[in-house]
């Protein structure tokens, strides 16, 4: 049972892994960082196992693979950032974040930076 991240570079994402660090110790969880972007991961904790879990191949979309890995992870939370988005925003679907809200099967945390 583990903590599984949505990691990405942006300010968002940055929130994220710091509320997913914080979970995982509430949690006595290990975290599991899995990349939505190239790029790697530097996420260090000595207080929190950390692992991260790259997709092998991009056979699929990205919110399929990710939430492959939430599943295999046994993802007790999942943790993404999201981006304050205007009222037109919101109507609109197919955003990363939208898809892991509505397909996920563990809960998700959804993390946004102060405005």
């Amino acid at each position: 049972m583990t903590v599984v991240l949505a990691w990405t570079t942006t300010p968002e994402g940055q929130a994220a892994q710091e509320t997913a660090l914080a979970e995982a110790r509430r949690r006595s969880r290990a975290l599991v960082v899995v990349p939505l972007q190239e790029g790697e991961p530097d996420v260090r904790a000595d207080d929190v196992e950390v692992r991260v879990h790259a997709p092998d191949a991009r056979d699929r979309d990205v919110v399929g693979d990710f939430l492959d890995i939430a599943a295999e992870e046994d993802a007790t939370l999942i943790v993404i950032g999201v981006k304050h988005r205007s009222a037109i925003g919101k109507l609109i679907l197919g955003s990363t974040a939208q898809q892991i809200l509505l397909e996920a099967a563990a809960p998700v945390l959804a993390v946004k930076t102060p405005r």
